[in-house]
């Protein structure tokens, strides 16, 4: 492979790079390289969608990152899991399917990043996805990605949540990706036909008998090659070997929000003073790689379920085996399924335009190592404030690859963070309380109706929140001084390289990351081919009318103090 020539070379075959993969080869005629650092995804632990905690908790398929001590989560060092396999992330997330409300993107574009708003990143959200029910003028019909709902809400709890979040005073949606994000209703999941739909099977495979794609996995990348401030290759280590292998046209790099800023900063790209600082010659004083990084935070609200009906009761180990069993041979039944299958998004006070907490539903109360939380039947709601204005930073520590950056999100640093935290606990304690769960609802299990005054409450996020596992705006695009891209993706100052993926995010969108990733890896692909661009969309977009003096549309049947 050294001195290989390839017109694109794409660095990371997660979710972003999987779609490029397939987008820059399906010409038949420029040659595109993938390189990798994981292997195959063909274990069905991460094909079976129900068994989403093991791949996400296994070195094999994932980077195991770990942050600095947190300073405001009482020093507490959090995981940052990464794909490390083919479809990156997308191989081993959640599954959930979430764009993030319309206003997102409008703010992407009033942060610099030209026609990234709404009515451009639309079709190409509509381009990626196969939905499984009847489409609109929001849903796309004949794309790669497969989203439907699971077992659509079969175990009455799903209902239950979404009659609860109705009677305190929300809307119902039977969309939220629609023309409403607002609300409460089924949630989808990137599944298709009881199997993962990650970017692996969705774009690469059907791409990969391609005689211009080639795919490398277990490659390590070392830096971007460059000849003064152009990129003309790629270092990469493979089995103790090293290879530099050329490019003709571009570098892209799809190593997500840890991977690709890391990179850069080997490469030579970035804060001179923090590059100089970890032994790493300077090629590029871009101070911008590494900040203004995001993350989600969520915790669990649990309760005691009063009949038996939830999950709980499946976590045996035949039950587990009947399961998988069920599924190996048909692709149906509760392992064709995440169990979030409904939802809610509404806004944490007055004042705020769209929404900006979020609430997965699971009909079942156990932690995220998917080991039940206690003997007896019960369910859990994530909740989380999406919309955060703490930012951190990743800083390359040496000029070694192998060795892991400094990662520190900065957690609940601003005050607006914590204070919505606050809203967090009180809103849901008062959905859950709704008389729609109470044939459900036992004793409160996890904060505890101890947890009452602002301090309680600053006290128990600080620890027990956990990361949602959505880092971010890394490498932010834009015009600014920080921007790291512009809005076409390419490295401001470098020619020849661009960051496709999260990273380049420049705000962090109110939802799941895995659907607005792919749909930039989408619109990227086209940028990097110069293909005229789809026509924006004029769809309508249903903001809460009263939003400025109203938190919810009506008031609550029922409230509890």
């Amino acid at each position: 492979m050294n001195n290989e020539n390839f017109d694109y070379i794409i660095v990371g075959a997660g979710s972003a790079g999987c779609v490029l993969a397939n987008r820059l080869s399906e010409d038949g005629n420029s040659s595109v390289l993938l390189l990798e650092t994981g292997g195959s995804d063909k274990s069905i632990f991460i094909q079976m969608p129900t068994a989403l905690s093991i791949p996400m908790n296994t070195k094999k398929y994932a980077w195991q990152f770990e942050t600095e001590p947190e300073p405001h989560l009482d020093g507490r060092r959090m995981h940052c899991p990464r794909g490390k396999v083919l479809g990156g992330s997308s191989s081993i997330n959640g599954m959930v399917y979430v764009r993030g409300h319309a206003k997102d993107f409008d703010e992407w574009q009033q942060y610099g990043a030209k026609d990234w708003d709404y009515a451009h990143c639309l079709p190409y959200f509509k381009k990626a996805e196969t939905w499984a029910f009847p489409g609109d003028e929001y849903r796309g019909k004949d794309g790669p990605l497969g989203v439907n709902n699971g077992n659509e809400m079969k175990n009455p709890l799903y209902q239950a949540f979404v009659d609860a979040g109705v009677e305190a005073g929300y809307l119902a949606t039977d969309d939220y990706n629609g023309a409403g994000q607002e609300g409460f209703g089924p949630m989808h999941m990137t599944v298709k036909n009881g199997v993962r739909s990650s970017t692996s099977n969705a774009y690469l495979r059907p791409a990969m008998a391609r005689s211009n794609l080639t795919v490398i996995t277990h490659a390590l990348v070392h830096k971007v090659l460059l000849a003064g401030k152009k990129a003309v290759g790629v270092r990469y280590e493979r089995k103790g070997q090293m290879f530099d292998v050329k490019v003709n046209k571009e570098v892209v790099l799809s190593a997500g929000p840890i991977g690709s800023p890391h990179i850069l900063q080997l490469s030579g790209i970035g804060n001179k003073t923090n590059l100089t600082e970890a032994g790493i010659e300077v090629h590029h004083d871009l101070p911008g790689v590494g900040e203004n990084l995001q993350d989600h935070l969520e915790f669990y609200f649990q309760f005691k379920c009063k009949k038996p009906i939830s999950l709980n009761g499946q976590l045996g180990l035949w039950n587990k085996f009947l399961i998988g069993a069920r599924w190996i041979l048909t692709k149906k039944g509760l392992g064709a399924t995440n169990h979030f299958e409904s939802c809610g998004f509404i806004r944490s006070k007055a004042t705020v335009e769209w929404p900006d907490l979020q609430y997965h539903f699971l009909p079942a109360a156990m932690r995220y190592d998917g080991k039940e939380a206690f003997a007896g039947h019960g369910f859990q709601v994530h909740i989380g404030h999406n919309k955060p204005k703490s930012r951190g930073a990743i800083k390359a520590l040496s000029s070694d690859p192998k060795a892991h950056p400094e990662i520190c999100f900065n957690y609940l640093e601003h005050e607006d963070d914590r204070e919505a935290f606050r809203a967090c606990v009180r809103l849901t304690r008062e959905i859950i309380n709704q008389s729609a769960l109470d044939d459900y609802r036992d004793e409160e299990i996890q904060p505890g109706i101890a947890v009452q005054t602002d301090e309680e409450i600053d006290t128990f996020v600080r620890q027990f929140v956990e990361s949602a596992y959505h880092p971010s705006c890394s490498c932010k695009m834009g015009s600014d001084d920080m921007a790291v891209v512009d809005s076409e993706t390419r490295v401001h100052g470098i020619k020849g390289l661009r960051v496709v993926d999260s990273s380049i995010f420049p705000t962090i969108p109110n939802g799941n990351l895995n659907a607005p990733t792919i749909m930039v890896a989408e619109r990227a692909a086209d940028l990097i081919r110069g293909k005229e661009m789809l026509p924006a969309s004029n769809a309508e977009v249903r903001i809460a009318p009263e939003w400025q003096q109203k938190q919810r549309t009506s008031e609550a049947k029922r409230k509890i103090n």
